[in-house]
């Protein structure tokens, strides 16, 4: 019989998300554990608060800054598109499946050290605008501002997705005298002649090998009347194209603005890792409160496992499948089948 005094703290629950390979509900917890129930458990992740604030402060001895950093800003979906009676679960656009499923949307925000080639998850925020009336676009203008005046981090530019290059997002960085780099979605519509010919799809452009080169000043509809920004053609490898503005008046190399690009795919980097390791998606409880502390614990462990992972020069996948290694000889040496 377990013991009734025993509390579950924010430390057991993240070992366990830790340690497990497969399962991430409560139910295998309790069955494995010789301390907590699953009645103990689920009280305890329907008790406590733990909010974002919590991932800085267990990353910002980690994060190592410079005047040369970006801040990345995306949003990924907690995938429940079997969940019935999920709460925060709503459908919504995933970019992983490529379609609208239904899941637990989260915004993040990752600093990214160019020069150490490494990156740490420093925010992140629950869409729920049916709790709190925020879109995406508030969550990300909200860590924005945290980041500028709570935190004070050391960063160059802001690297986004299309969804959230727009005019109030984009003059907000220009405020803070930050670069952006993002890329425009195909319909948006933009002069390169000088006023001289209507707005046109940015897809509808014609480049003379030059431009291509080098990129050509465009104003974008909606923008004030004399703001202009540079604008990229750039050929991805898998032979789409982004159309990218950064606000980098002196930028004129093609090839550097790719480059520059490239840093934004850590923070989908951090999203495939937070849930093939950590169990991300992998709480099947439904009220509100629970799911929140679920997905913090799950980030939590994956601040630890990149600090680990750093120290010692591996990758989080191999620190992750290494637990299974002393089963694995274990089993080989002495088979329960034969």
């Amino acid at each position: 019989m377990r013991p009734k005094t025993i509390k579950v703290t924010r430390l057991d629950y993240c070992q366990y998300l830790l340690v497990s390979q497969i399962n991430y509900t409560l139910t295998n917890f309790a069955e494995h554990s010789e301390k907590f129930s699953h009645d103990c458990l689920n009280r305890y992740l329907d008790g406590e608060k733990l909010s974002p604030k919590l991932t800085w402060e267990n990353v910002q001895n980690q994060v190592v800054q410079t005047p040369k950093g970006f801040l990345v800003f995306d949003d990924t979906v907690a995938d429940k598109d079997f969940s019935q009676k999920v709460e925060l679960v709503r459908r919504q656009y995933s970019g992983n499946a490529h379609a609208v499923i239904k899941g637990v949307g989260i915004v993040t925000c990752v600093y990214v050290n160019p020069e150490a080639d490494q990156f740490w998850i420093i925010d992140y925020r629950i869409y729920d605008p049916d709790g709190d009336g925020k879109t995406k676009l508030d969550h990300m203008q909200d860590m924005l501002l945290n980041c500028v005046h709570q935190k004070q981090l050391l960063f160059w530019a802001v690297l986004m997705d299309s969804w959230y290059a727009t005019k109030e997002i984009m003059l907000t960085i220009e405020r803070y005298e930050k670069i952006y780099y993002c890329p425009l979605k195909d319909n948006r519509q933009v002069d390169d002649s000088n006023a001289s010919q209507p707005y046109r799809r940015v897809d509808a452009l014609v480049w003379t090998e030059t431009e291509k080169q080098h990129g050509k000043t465009i104003k974008i509809k909606g923008f004030p009347g004399n703001h202009k920004v540079k604008l990229f053609r750039v050929v991805l490898f898998t032979k789409g194209t982004d159309y990218v503005v950064p606000n980098d008046r002196e930028q004129d190399n093609t090839q550097v603005v790719q480059e520059v690009c490239g840093f934004r795919w850590k923070v989908e980097q951090f999203h495939r890792e937070t849930k093939q390791l950590t169990g991300l998606e992998g709480c099947q409880c439904r009220k509100a409160r629970i799911v929140r502390n679920h997905i913090a614990c799950a980030i939590l462990v994956w601040v630890r496992l990149k600090q680990v992972a750093n120290e010692t020069q591996q990758t989080v996948y191999r620190l992750k499948h290494e637990l299974l290694s002393d089963y694995l000889r274990q089993q080989l040496k002495s088979p329960p089948f034969k």
